[in-house]
């Protein structure tokens, strides 16, 4: 393996190219696709001789052209379309959400209504999120979800009253499984460590895979896979949670402002 005889780890080889360690361990264990792309950049970070990484890349694109004649796929690496894939192969997701509900837990009405009418590859891509997460709440290894957000979450009429009070109402559903926590940032408590940045943390059961920190704006979205930048992460995370109602009390504040709608 071209990583292995350049004695570079998954994060190493990762920060690079620039992939995430996640990413980059199912292009090696053939989970996902290789796009050419991928190849070539892999190619050149680890100095393979160009005639080896040129055939490589020629098989990856002979299998993707396969692929395209039945559905075209991008060559370029997206880490809003890669989101999902992750949420796949994660054990624990902790997220911070300060102006919607956390994608994973969105009704498809409640995401319509945040997705502009000529925005229809960003509202498949929440859809391919909430399909993900779907996945694994049902199945039989569950994705651990810690969702702390902002009360205004829950005040803003995203759709108008009918779709925000059945998405809160399903806010309350999920609450009810043993594997999700719920937990609101009241007004109350004024300021708090990450204003204006929402952000989903993953944790992966293969001691290989580095936590990833995906943060999405509308211009961009990116993956945070430093250690020291992780870090930062987890303490403000645990910040807000300090913030945070207990998950009984903001039960209660999701019921109350859904009864109030």
């Amino acid at each position: 393996m071209w990583r292995d005889e350049r004695d570079l780890s998954l994060v190493e080889a990762g920060e690079l190219v620039g992939f995430s360690s996640a990413k980059l361990s199912m292009m090696e264990n053939a989970i996902q696709p290789s796009a050419a792309v991928d190849i070539m950049a892999l190619g050149y970070v680890y100095k393979v001789p160009t005639p080896e990484w040129q055939f490589v890349m020629s098989q990856a694109q002979h299998a993707a052209d396969l692929r395209a004649l039945r559905q075209p796929q991008a060559a370029i690496f997206d880490p809003a379309e890669d989101f999902p894939r992750l949420i796949a192969d994660a054990t624990r997701l902790r997220t911070f959400a300060t102006d919607t509900v956390p994608t994973i837990f969105q009704l498809a009405d409640y995401t319509t209504a945040t997705t502009q009418r000529d925005e229809p590859a960003k509202a498949a891509q929440l859809s391919r999120v909430r399909e993900s997460w779907a996945t694994r709440s049902s199945g039989d290894d569950p994705l651990v979800v810690e969702a702390v957000f902002l009360e205004a979450v829950l005040r803003q009429a995203v759709g108008g009253r009918r779709v925000m009070k059945a998405q809160l109402l399903h806010l309350m559903e999920v609450s009810e499984l043993p594997e999700v926590s719920l937990r609101v940032v009241p007004y109350s408590a004024g300021a708090h460590p990450a204003l204006s940045c929402p952000f989903t943390w993953l944790s992966f059961p293969h001691l290989q895979h580095n936590d990833v920190v995906y943060t999405e704006t509308f211009l961009r979205s990116e993956y945070v896979e430093n250690h020291a930048l992780i870090e930062q992460v987890a303490e403000r995370f645990a910040a807000l949670r300090t913030l945070a109602l207990d998950e009984g009390n903001s039960l209660e504040l999701v019921a109350k402002t859904a009864a109030e709608i």
